[in-house]
């Protein structure tokens, strides 16, 4: 099993910045896992945000991205991060981590194909 636990989510302005994180635990730590931000705004399917594979040279965005987010992970600490800059009212949306051992670096952003999801954290930008 692995858990996955979320933070870092908060209000804030538009333009401003924040680092979500997403913290591993549990007996399946010591496995080689891919990780995943998506997220789901009220009333919307859930999106692909970023994904990074377990060496961390393969990283993939969500088209909406256009630069302002960075994934980033530590796997001695088991820990992935989503920094997310230049923040709009509409990324406002809860944020969450996923996490597979068998997801192949081609279908990394299909969300279906993660095992391992955190609770999530919300994220709300004021305009």
């Amino acid at each position: 099993q692995l858990q996955l636990v979320e933070s870092g989510g908060g209000l804030v302005q538009a333009g401003d910045s924040l680092r979500l994180s997403c913290t591993a635990s549990g007996p399946r730590t010591v496995g080689r896992y891919a990780m995943a931000w998506f997220r789901q705004a009220p009333g919307r399917q859930r999106e692909f945000v970023a994904a990074m594979n377990w060496e961390g040279d393969k990283t993939y965005y969500g088209g909406f991205v256009q630069g302002r987010f960075t994934i980033s992970r530590d796997n001695a600490q088991h820990t992935g991060y989503l920094h997310m800059n230049n923040l709009k009212p509409e990324d406002t949306a809860v944020y969450y981590c996923a996490a597979d051992f068998g997801v192949r670096e081609s279908t990394l952003t299909w969300g279906t194909l993660y095992e391992y999801w955190g609770q999530g954290t919300q994220v709300t930008v004021s305009s």
